[in-house]
């Protein structure tokens, strides 16, 4: 068997819904062994729709590839257990709120003195230190405290959130490069570190170029709806057969979009359209050209005419139809996996290969504390009387099996 980017890594993953688990999903995708400590309750993630025979959809996307530990960290034998994990782990990640790791003394400060080694990311709403620190936060209050709800919508509607969580989603890539990072270093220096992320700053950095516009001029962007302000035309347009994006962000795409998709060369050349200045400031009457001029054609014959030019375009899609969709197929990110309880279940993979150490075979999301006791004989040593000792002192929770 081929090894994998991150084969004998170590990784203990105290997290819950989407910002942790998903980076750690990733860690174990890329080869990582990681060990999801649960609550006796399980990660509430887990009670998230739609479900099949009790399983959650969400809960299935964001832990496949790891294995299920439950531990009640309210008692002394939980902690102690999961202390003893992160003294036998590379990488340590956690997104409880503000003071819960501290309380259970298994904060980075309490935990690094036994294992120097250790790389410990903890993930929060708001940063761990500062005025705000306390406070619980969720990606949709990123999006909306950040400034980003306020830039989508329609210019005369209300502004509106991203519909997936992309603030939880981009934290915890940002996370895992900055534990990759971590890992780089401490092949050089032999310690390893805590790392700080949080969804606030995350959902700043997700505004892209119109933070800067803000610090550079002092005016706020205002929504654009399906356009862009800074280039034009970019936005969707109604064919006969469905709505089409298009994409048109310098003056040589645009002359192609008019002679070679719409063949009216002369408007390519009208002054009020020349330059991207220029077509900024004419946008509302070339948008309405262009629109009239789409409604004539079919979706399928503009997408094959814009491919054939070079005119980015694509087709405004339903998730159904995008993971329907031969451009999706082709990449090869749609499979399937097994589930200890379900079978065979659908898989949607990382959009990315390695040509030597390829990433992990995916293995379906772990039922809840599936692997408590085996994770316990192999990684820590215990035997079945031990294990037995914790269930009675509560390790486990009041009604685990083990």
């Amino acid at each position: 068997m081929s090894e994998t980017p991150l084969t004998n890594l170590r990784v203990i993953d105290f997290t819950h819904f989407i910002a942790g688990p998903f980076c750690t999903m990733i860690l174990a995708d890329f080869g990582a062994e990681v060990v999801k400590i649960e609550s006796p309750e399980g990660d509430g993630f887990r009670q998230y729709p739609p479900h099949r025979d009790g399983e959650g959809a969400p809960y299935l996307w964001t832990n496949r590839n790891k294995a299920s530990v439950v531990l009640d960290l309210k008692t002394q034998a939980g902690r102690d257990v999961a202390r003893a994990l992160m003294d036998e782990a590379d990488v340590v990640v956690e997104n409880f709120s503000t003071g819960v790791m501290q309380r259970f003394g298994l904060d980075y400060e309490s935990v690094k003195a036994r294992n120097p080694r250790l790389v410990y990311c903890s993930i929060s709403a708001y940063g761990r230190a500062g005025p705000y620190a306390d406070r619980v936060g969720f990606d949709p209050i990123a999006q909306a405290e950040s400034g980003f709800v306020s830039m989508n919508g329609r210019p005369d509607d209300e502004g509106m959130r991203a519909g997936p969580s992309i603030m939880d989603m981009a934290t915890a890539m940002l996370s895992c490069n900055a534990i990759l990072a971590a890992l780089h270093a401490r092949a050089r220096t032999g310690r390893g570190q805590l790392i700080e992320s949080n969804l606030l700053g995350m959902a700043v950095n997700m505004l892209g170029n119109f933070h800067m516009a803000y610090l550079m001029s002092g005016a706020s962007p205002k929504r654009f709806g399906n356009w862009q302000v800074t280039a034009v035309p970019v936005g969707a347009f109604e064919t006969k057969t469905g709505p089409i994006y298009i994409a048109c962000a310098n003056d040589g795409t645009f002359r192609r979009l008019m002679t070679d998709v719409l063949q009216a060369p002369a408007l390519a050349s009208d002054p009020r359209f020349l330059t991207s200045a220029a077509r900024r400031e004419n946008n509302l009457a070339l948008r309405a050209i262009i629109a009239d001029a789409f409604a004539d054609f079919a979706r399928e014959e503009l997408l094959a005419r814009m491919q054939a030019s070079g005119v980015p375009g694509g087709a405004v899609r339903s998730v159904g139809e995008a993971l329907d969709s031969p451009e999706v197929r082709a990449l090869g990110i749609l499979g399937e996996t097994t589930h200890e309880k379900l079978g065979i279940i659908p898989n949607v993979g990382l959009p990315l290969t390695f040509s030597d150490t390829p990433v992990r075979k995916p293995r379906g999301a772990p039922a809840l504390g599936a692997d408590s006791a085996r994770v316990l004989r192999e990684l820590l040593g215990f035997d079945e009387n031990r294990i037995d000792a914790l269930r009675e002192k509560g390790a486990f929770g009041a009604a685990a099996e083990g």
